[in-house]
C-alpha cells in the first residue's frame, strides 16, 4: 500500500501540522504524589479539551525524562495539511505510530483505542488509526501517557522513541505513483 509520513519528532513535520509537543509530569500532571491515588477515576489530561497551557515545550521526544515510578504526558494538537510530500491527504486513512520507553497509551481526541492504543508491553510500537476519511484542515488532539517500568522495581527513564502520521492511500486515484 503507497503511504507517506509525517515524523512528528522533527520540526518541519510539527510545522506542517501546525502542532508543539508539550509534557509534564505525572499521572495527573500538577497534582500531589504525581496524580496517584487509589480509586482515581482516570487522568484529566487524556481529554481533547484540557488545558495544557501551562506545560514545558517539548523540543525533543527521546529527551529522557523523570527517573524512578513515574509517568509523563506528551500532547500536541495537529492540523491535517492539504498534502504530504506533493500528495492530497483526501483518500488516505491516516495512522499515529509511536514507540513509547517502557510502556505507553494512545489517546486520540480523548479516546482510546482498548485493542491497539493501551500498553501492549515493554517498549513495543504502537499503531492506531486517526482517521479513516481526513480532510485538510481536520484537527486532532494526541495524548500520550509514557509509564517508566517495569512498573514493581522502574529503572531508567520515560521518552518517546518516535511519533509518526502515517498516510496510507486507500484508492488508486490520489495514490503517490499511481496512475
Amino acid at each position: 500500500m503507497p503511504r507517506e509520513t509525517i515524523y512528528l519528532r522533527d520540526k518541519s513535520g510539527q510545522e506542517l501540522v501546525k502542532g508543539t509537543w508539550k509534557y509534564a509530569r505525572g499521572y495527573a500532571p500538577g497534582q500531589p504524589n504525581e496524580g496517584l491515588v487509589e480509586q482515581v477515576e482516570g487522568s484529566p489530561a487524556r481529554l481533547a479539551d484540557y488545558d495544557d497551557s501551562s506545560w514545558a515545550v517539548c523540543d525533543d521526544l527521546a529527551e529522557r525524562n523523570s527517573h524512578g515510578l513515574s509517568f509523563m504526558w506528551y500532547r500536541i494538537k495537529i492540523t491535517l495539511p492539504e498534502e504530504v510530500n506533493g500528495h492530497p491527504v483526501k483518500g488516505t486513512r491516516v495512522q499515529f505510530e509511536t514507540c513509547i520507553d517502557d510502556y505507553g497509551e494512545i489517546w486520540i481526541d480523548g479516546e482510546c483505542n482498548r485493542d491497539r492504543g493501551t500498553i501492549q508491553g515493554f517498549n513495543v510500537v504502537q499503531r492506531v488509526v486517526l482517521s479513516d476519511n481526513p480532510n485538510p484542515g481536520d484537527q486532532h488532539t494526541i495524548a500520550l501517557l509514557a509509564a517508566n517500568g517495569p512498573l514493581a522495581a522502574p529503572g531508567g527513564t520515560v521518552f518517546c522513541r518516535y511519533a509518526n502520521l502515517g498516510f496510507e492511500w486507500t484508492g488508486s486515484e490520489s495514490r503517490p505513483n499511481g496512475p
